[in-house]
C-alpha cells in the first residue's frame, strides 16, 4: 500500500531516508518546471532545484500541514529561485515611467502556438521581464506583492509587465508571420 502525503511528510521529518528521496521523485519533474521558468540556462534551473530542496527538507517542520504541501514547494523553490536571480544582479531598479504604446498588435494567433513555443518566448525575455511576468501572470501574484518579492515599487512591477507584455506581443506578431513558424 502506497504512502500518503502527511506520512511520507512526516518520514522526512523522522531523517527517513526513503521517504526524501519519495518526497523528491514525487515533486521534483514539476518543480524542476517552475526553475526553468526563472533560469537562464538548465545548468541553473538545476542549481536552483537542488538548493530548493535543501531549503525544503531543511525547513519541512515549517510546514503546517494545512493548505496545498505543493503551493508550499513551489513557494520555497519560486523565493529559491528570485534570491539566486537577486545575487546575479538581473532584478535592477527602473524607472517607474510606464512606457506607452502607439501600435497595439492585435493578433489572434495564440491558439496556433504551442504551450512549448509560448514558453520559449517567455524564456527569451530579459531576467527582469521574465520574472515580473512569471509572477503575475503565470503564479498569480499581486503587484504589490511582486514589489516586495523583488525590492523594486509597484509601479517598476507594472511597467516591466506592460513592457514584457508588449515583448511578447512582438514576438507573436513576427511568428505569425513566419511560414513554417518554428521557433528558433
Amino acid at each position: 500500500m502506497a504512502k500518503s502525503l502527511s506520512d511520507i511528510v512526516q518520514g522526512c521529518l523522522d531523517g527517513n531516508a526513503e521517504d526524501q528521496e519519495v518526497l523528491f521523485n514525487t515533486f521534483s519533474a514539476k518543480m524542476f518546471g517552475l526553475c526553468l521558468q526563472y533560469a537562464n540556462e538548465y545548468e541553473e534551473a538545476k542549481d536552483i532545484l537542488q538548493e530548493g530542496f535543501i531549503r525544503v527538507f531543511t525547513n519541512l517542520n515549517q510546514y503546517s500541514q494545512k493548505g496545498s504541501f505543493e503551493g508550499w514547494l513551489r513557494r520555497i523553490m519560486i523565493n529559491t529561485a528570485l534570491e539566486k536571480c537577486r545575487d546575479k544582479h538581473y532584478l535592477a531598479r527602473f524607472d517607474d515611467e510606464i512606457e506607452k504604446r502607439e501600435e497595439i498588435i492585435k493578433v489572434d494567433i495564440v491558439d496556433d502556438l504551442s504551450a512549448q513555443e509560448l514558453m520559449k518566448f517567455i524564456h527569451d525575455l530579459s531576467p527582469k521581464y521574465r520574472m515580473v511576468f512569471n509572477l503575475y501572470a503565470i503564479e498569480g501574484y499581486s503587484h504589490k506583492e511582486i514589489s516586495v518579492l523583488l525590492n523594486i515599487s509597484e509601479g517598476t512591477s507594472k511597467s516591466n509587465l506592460s513592457r514584457a507584455r508588449t515583448i511578447l506581443q512582438e514576438k507573436i506578431f513576427h511568428y505569425s508571420k513566419i511560414p513554417n513558424k518554428e521557433v528558433s
